[in-house]
């Protein structure tokens, strides 16, 4: 019972401190409104000018480094992207090439070799070309 009444007296006694020490406001406690006061604790219009070119100056400056940051970002991200897309698409035709080439074998049985065709294809134009001047020399002398 007595610590609890010695606990209650050192709290009441830091609530006094803690009244008596509080922060208070440095505006006077007069009301009266005088010019020079309204000066002490305001800005005038010049002021508040030089205040706001001053913020706007600064969120300008930072902008533009929130842009050029990003932009670079971008960039780096861009320039990745397309090696990928460029290196898929380049391994891509070359895979293409090499099938229809027949150098490497067809895929899910869909055969694209063309170089058969442009075999037999070449072998008939030179046969062509081939009987065109004997049936001249055997036609014409």
């Amino acid at each position: 019972m007595k610590s609890d009444i010695l606990d209650n007296k050192k709290k009441s006694t830091m609530i006094r401190q803690l009244i008596t020490e509080f922060p208070l406001t440095d505006v006077p406690v007069e009301r009266t409104v005088t010019e020079e006061k309204i000066r002490k604790y305001t800005y005038s219009k010049e002021e508040v000018d030089v205040l706001i070119a001053s913020a706007v100056k600064e969120a300008v400056e930072e902008a533009v480094k929130i842009d050029e940051a990003s932009m670079a970002k971008h960039n780096r991200d861009a320039t990745v992207i397309s090696m990928i897309l460029g290196f898929t698409t380049l391994a891509l035709f070359v895979d293409g090439l090499l099938r229809m080439l027949g150098i490497i074998p067809p895929f899910m049985d869909i055969d694209v070799n063309i170089l058969d065709v442009i075999v037999d294809r070449v072998k008939n134009d030179i046969d062509s070309v081939r009987q065109v001047p004997l049936q001249k020399l055997l036609r014409g002398h």
